[in-house]
């Protein structure tokens, strides 16, 4: 941690029942006093069963439509940002919106364009194009101030959008945040790999979440996130962030949360690992700690409205 900077104190609280550690970066009512309070028990928004509902489509001039599914209620409201390839229909978005419900509060989760219901072609797709898609949805659907929950890919999103919409978005939780990764990734291949890809057009990019395999990316969608990546200078964010990564990722390793903690200008940081926890964090402890944590920041937000 003595790479964090003078300017950053860290300071650890094991929670050893939850199998997980906080980062604090910063002074500010943390998770310490939620957990003591809230029963060991399942909570009772771990859905046993589902009901169908609609999807609704965000119409949008010149772009593709969105597919979404919106849940309308108190503010601070939520909207879940998902992963690379990965839709609204989610594990960690469906346990987020039956919290929500539990809450009252409102919850909006959406398919990217080119993914899911939405329109669009997936090859024509960009982190940029992306990007657009996050803030149609803040600024078409959202009503109030909003909480984001982005995974993965949606972690780097999320930020992006915290920093166009700095007025509508009050605060940010990460789930294994990919920041910077497709360029990051690509950067670590060799040479001759990188070559190679650069002649063929398209990065045949190794997963174990593909059924084949491998995601094919196309080349200029790796050049266009260079024109996104955020790592390499301060980020102006200074709402509350909650970045939850687990140590067992092996996608995105979770000393990247604690680079975007170090280099997010806000106060109010704090990276919490989970031991036992891959990438995907849909274990009910990973879901426990999701839940609480958008629990916490909501009666935080409350606090200082009140």
């Amino acid at each position: 941690m003595a790479g964090l900077g003078k300017a950053v104190v860290a300071a650890w609280e094991p929670y050893r029942r939850w199998g997980w550690a906080a980062v604090s970066f910063g002074v500010h009512r943390g998770l310490g006093a939620l957990l003591a309070r809230k029963p060991e028990r399942a909570p009772r928004w771990l859905p046993a069963c589902r009901q169908k509902s609609s999807v609704s489509f965000l119409s949008r001039p010149d772009l593709p439509n969105l597919a979404y599914k919106r849940l309308k209620g108190k503010s601070p409201g939520i909207i879940f940002i998902p992963g690379y390839i990965s839709n609204m229909n989610g594990t960690k978005a469906l346990a987020i919106e039956e919290f929500c419900k539990s809450l009252g509060h409102a919850y909006i989760r959406f398919d990217y364009s080119g993914i899911g219901n939405s329109d669009g072609n997936l090859e024509e797709c960009t982190v940029g194009k992306w990007r657009k898609d996050v803030l149609s949805v803040i600024d078409e659907l959202a009503v109030g101030p909003q909480i984001l929950v982005g995974s993965s890919l949606g972690g780097w999103l999320m930020l992006h959008a915290a920093i166009a919409r700095p007025q509508k978005v009050v605060a940010l939780i990460g789930i294994a945040a990919a920041v910077d990764s497709l360029v990051t990734q690509f950067n670590q291949l060799p040479i001759e790999t990188k070559k190679e890809i650069e002649m063929k057009g398209v990065w045949s990019m190794p997963s174990k979440y593909s059924e084949e395999g491998v995601y094919r990316v196309q080349y200029s969608v790796v050049k266009e996130a260079e024109h996104h990546c955020l790592l390499h200078s301060p980020i102006p964010v200074s709402c509350p962030v909650r970045l939850l990564h687990g140590m067992k990722d092996d996608i995105i390793p979770w000393q990247t949360s604690v680079q975007v903690a170090d280099r997010i200008v806000s106060t109010d940081v704090d990276v919490i690992l989970r031991k036992h926890s891959n990438h995907r964090m849909k274990e009910k402890a990973d879901l426990q700690l999701l839940v609480y944590t958008i629990d916490d920041l909501i009666d935080k937000l409350s606090t200082v409205v009140n």
